[in-house]
């Protein structure tokens, strides 16, 4: 068997599309890699907040004002992109909006908290509208059967570029470090490594990825009965109306409401892993900056490995129960992390990490993509992203106000973060994939309304 079998794909989609795709992730890795995890957040808090009692507040609050951003317009930007069958051309803009940004970073030094916190706001947004906007064409590409290996396939692929970027930087920091250079003069050299990489690197997906989807009739939009209604209004009022109405026909799959809240519980410990891995292992364990680079380049191997791996599990053992396996890895990594006083034990907890990250970040997209409905793949995205931005901000803001509660008690607040994941396993036992499938199908009629989660946001 071959990495991209044939028996796994959709009618019609070669190998090298798969390739192609799978490709955008591992151009944007890098820039979680290297900018949110392993080296701009614990030089943000070190460096340009000059190591300030309030430094990692304000890192996880720039990140859940962009992330914020990101969940009121996501949902609006899915819907146009399906309306206008335009994934492709928004990727592009989303693409250089994040490499134009990371580049921008090399600029930010010692007391530049305005610029900084403006150039991570835009780069993180663009970065999760193109994640959001790449995941949609999953369901395009494999069959329903193979939605986890697919998946899988794309984020093993990205860590590797995770990997190549963090690579590139840790080489050069230390050299730098050899010549005495210190944070100032090193880090603005690995923003440009992880710009030029992010850019090159998503090149095969605009060059050789079909757009299969068909524009929808002009100024229509699919209502949750698959009629044509008008289309909202434009701008931010626009943007809003087009949330609610994403989220108002969302009501009629109860299962992907569902699955929505079970990712804003889970993802919310996941992206503290994200954005404060790094000031966690230099404020708790002592870690120095190439340490950190080292400990992070081996939790995208586990997470490389973890991610392709399970994701043929994940087909063989079901979705939900795949997703369940992680969410309880989860919660051992927590503990471990929170309680070990050794390295080496907590190298075990990043390792665990990896592969926890991997896998439950493969299976989320892929639940996504078996629940939602055809005609509304990118809009369904958009909403996943809404979820995942939401938990973005609960997350780190968490993290952030229990440090800053408890004069810095970084323990205490990765210990609540494993909350997090138990929130994520107790909502997970009640989604029914198998009636949710149906319900995306058209095979069956969905729940009524009342039935449903009621609430307007996932």
């Amino acid at each position: 068997m071959t990495i991209f079998d044939r028996s796994a794909l959709n009618d019609g989609v070669r190998g090298r599309e798969v390739l192609a795709w799978s490709s955008y992730d591992f151009a944007n890795s890098g820039y979680t890699t290297v900018v949110l995890t392993a080296v701009f957040n614990a030089y943000f808090v070190g460096v340009v907040a000059d190591g300030a009692d309030w430094g990692t507040l304000a890192w996880t609050g720039i990140l859940g004002l962009s992330n914020l951003a990101v969940l009121l317009t996501m949902p609006a930007v899915g819907a146009s992109a399906d309306r206008n069958a335009s994934k492709k051309r928004l990727l592009g803009f989303a693409t250089a909006g994040c490499v134009l940004a990371t580049a921008g970073l090399a600029w930010c030094g010692r007391g530049d908290l305005a610029l900084a916190a403006l150039l991570i706001m835009i780069s993180n947004y663009f970065y999760s509208m193109g994640e959001t906007l790449c995941g949609a064409f999953l369901p395009e590409l494999a069959r329903p059967q193979a939605l986890g290996r697919v998946s899988g396939w794309g984020w093993s692929f990205g860590y590797l570029g995770g990997m190549l970027a963090l690579g590139l930087s840790l080489a050069y920091v230390i050299t730098a470090q050899a010549r005495g250079a210190t944070a100032e003069q090193f880090v603005p050299a690995t923003m440009g490594i992880t710009a030029v990489i992010y850019a090159l690197a998503a090149l095969p997906i605009f060059l050789i990825l079909r757009e299969r989807a068909r524009p929808a009739p002009p100024d229509a939009a699919p209502t949750s009965e698959g009629a044509l209604t008008s289309k909202p209004a434009g701008g931010w009022r626009g943007s809003l109306l087009d949330l609610r109405e994403s989220a108002r026909r969302s009501a009629a799959f109860p299962d992907f409401r569902r699955l929505l809240w079970t990712g804003a519980a889970y993802q919310a410990g996941i992206s503290v892993v994200v954005a404060l891995a790094a000031v966690y292992a230099e404020q708790v364990m002592g870690f120095a900056q190439q340490e950190t680079m080292a400990l992070v380049f081996l939790v995208n191997i586990a997470a490389a490995a973890g991610a392709f791996s399970f994701g043929y599990a994940e087909d063989r053992i079901g979705h939900k129960p795949a997703l369940a396996v992680t969410l309880v890895a989860w919660i051992v990594m927590v503990l471990i992390a929170s309680f070990t006083e050794t390295r080496p034990l907590f190298w075990v907890a990043a390792a665990l990490a990896g592969l926890c990250m991997g896998s439950s970040q493969s299976c989320g997209r892929a639940l996504v993509a078996a629940l939602a409905p055809t005609s509304r793949r990118a809009e369904f995205f958009g909403l996943w992203a809404f979820a995942t931005r939401l938990a973005a901000v609960i997350g780190p803001l968490t993290y952030g106000v229990v440090t800053w509660l408890t004069a810095g008690n970084h323990r205490l607040a990765f210990l609540a973060t494993g909350i997090f994941f138990v929130v994520g396993l107790i909502l997970l036992a009640r989604l029914d994939l198998a009636r949710g499938m149906r319900a995306a199908s058209g095979m069956s009629e969905p729940e009524s309304e009342s039935d449903s989660v009621t609430a307007v946001a996932p």
